[in-house]
């Protein structure tokens, strides 16, 4: 059975772990209005999601 013959120190364990993150999560465009929004996530600029709206988007501008 392998065995390391010298104990591996805390910022060489994570650099070989952050090379494994998971990928950052891609925009997808919204059914409703169209916008850039994120996965699994409100649409920030009309407030659906899955078709229904969840949150009231004021317009403050």
């Amino acid at each position: 059975m392998a065995v390391p013959k010298t104990k591996k120190s805390k910022s060489k364990k994570r650099m070989r772990k952050a090379a494994i993150r998971k990928p950052c999560a891609r925009a997808q465009s919204c059914e409703q209005c169209g916008a850039d929004k994120l996965a699994h996530r409100v649409c920030p600029s009309c407030g659906y999601y899955r078709g229904r709206q969840v949150v009231t988007v004021s317009d403050e501008d």
